[in-house]
């Protein structure tokens, strides 16, 4: 019923092939989008998962980035053995620009296979439905919040529905309160008449290649609030200086010894995860191992604490 969405850079791949096994025992479905040019890694996080026995959902347009102008690489890994693997679903994006013919190009190419549609801005779902006839209700409808009206997805009622929803606010680390309230869809998400729901994670919806200079860091841990309706939060360690980009190692250290704290604290929710071990490693050795690393973790974590809860 979980459809953890990871876009396919470094670190996101990394984490789907760290928590394959955990990934297919929960039974969750995790929907990939290629961003990166290169797809060696992609490749090795959809074998791990197949390998594992789990099931995935792979974006063959992706809407962001070096792909969304030349899908033709992911047509022909989805042409090869492993990209017709069974447990794999190709997915297509419906966007405002979307036309007709483009969705019927996608479904003669998997004709046959297990679809998904993920609504993104695509206006005319009456339309679309009608066009599908009874097929409709064979294809996976994933809705991404805020880009489909409540009426818009009511036209899709007879259809196995997925709402993912972005729980995390990016701003700058700096201005992160110490914890704040990252979902409830977990719990809510079959009174909307869903059959499924999502996130992105501790990385949220908006995208970009790259990242910007680290004044402070903050580590982003999500935990399950049983005291509180099981509301899902997220903590936000952050370091204590944030002036200048320097010393990231050290700063590091700040927000590390603040996790540390709290995971120690009678009571706390935070989960003691192979991600949260890993992290207190890192404490006890002193050692940094990059930001991208320390973003991975979080993702581990996360995805881990979903499994704990549903298990």
């Amino acid at each position: 019923m979980y459809y953890p969405y990871f876009r396919g850079k470094q670190y996101d791949l990394i984490t789907l092939r760290d928590c394959a096994q955990v990934i297919a025992d929960a039974g969750f479905i995790p929907i990939l989008e290629p961003v990166k040019e290169a797809l060696t890694g992609l490749i090795r996080s959809v074998e791990a998962l197949t390998s594992a026995g789990g099931r995935l959902i792979l974006i063959v347009n992706p809407s962001n980035g070096h792909h969304v102008k030349d899908c033709g690489p992911i047509h022909d890994f989805m042409r090869t053995p492993l990209g017709k693997h069974v447990n794999i679903s190709p997915a297509f994006v419906l966007s405002s620009e979307t036309s007709v013919a483009e969705i019927s190009d996608f479904l003669t190419e998997y004709d046959g296979r297990e679809l998904t549609f993920i609504h993104s801005g695509f206006a005319n779902a009456k339309s679309l439905v009608e066009y599908l006839g009874e097929s409709v209700k064979n294809i996976r409808q994933v809705f991404i919040d805020g880009r489909c009206s409540s009426l818009y997805m009511k036209h899709f009622r007879d259809a196995h529905r997925i709402l993912i929803r972005d729980g995390f606010e990016r701003r700058a680390n700096r201005e992160h309160p110490p914890v704040e309230i990252f979902s409830d869809l977990h719990v809510t998400f079959g009174d909307l008449g869903m059959q499924g729901f999502g996130d992105f994670l501790i990385v949220g919806d908006e995208f970009s290649l790259t990242g910007g200079p680290a004044y402070a860091v903050a580590i982003h841990l999500t935990c399950i609030d049983d005291d509180n309706d099981d509301v899902m939060l997220v903590h936000h360690f952050k370091s204590i200086r944030f002036e200048t980009p320097t010393d990231p190692a050290g700063k590091f250290a700040e927000a590390l010894q603040k996790l540390v704290d709290e995971v120690n604290t009678p009571g706390t929710k935070i989960l003691r995860t192979p991600a949260v071990e890993e992290f207190f490693s890192l404490h006890a050795q002193g050692h940094f191992p990059g930001l991208g690393y320390i973003k991975k973790l979080s993702m581990n974590h996360h995805v881990q604490t979903m499994a704990a809860y549903f298990r």
